[in-house]
């Protein structure tokens, strides 16, 4: 997984948008930030439910790590992208996606979009 195809995939989803957020690209949706990409694009970051941080630290150790402090416990989750497939990183923003969109975004897409 590369950085453009992390943006790409962050992108696809309806409503996402590009921004900047402590000089380094951010994702939104409905204005909130619900991924990143790090400064140097060898790691992104998604915002999970914590049962799914949790899980996914379990299944992929070296490729899903918690941040440190308030940031990991509210979420905010490391994948190192030279370790990860697309399918796993697609489920992961979705997850990111559905936890930060509008109520309303998700209710017209859910069962439309993954």
């Amino acid at each position: 997984m590369t950085a453009e195809e992390f943006r790409g995939l962050a992108l696809a989803f309806p409503g996402a948008t590009e921004g900047e957020h402590m000089s380094h690209p951010d994702f939104r949706v409905g204005g909130k930030i619900f991924a990143t990409l790090g400064p140097e694009g060898d790691w992104g970051m998604v915002k999970l439910p914590l049962d799914l941080q949790g899980s996914l630290e379990a299944e992929a150790p070296g490729v899903f790590e918690a941040f440190g402090g308030s940031w990991g416990r509210q979420g905010c989750t490391r994948v190192w992208l030279a370790a990860v497939d697309e399918s796993t990183v697609e489920k992961a923003l979705s997850a990111a996606w559905h936890r930060t969109a509008p109520r309303r975004l998700v209710e017209e897409v859910d069962g439309e979009f993954p």
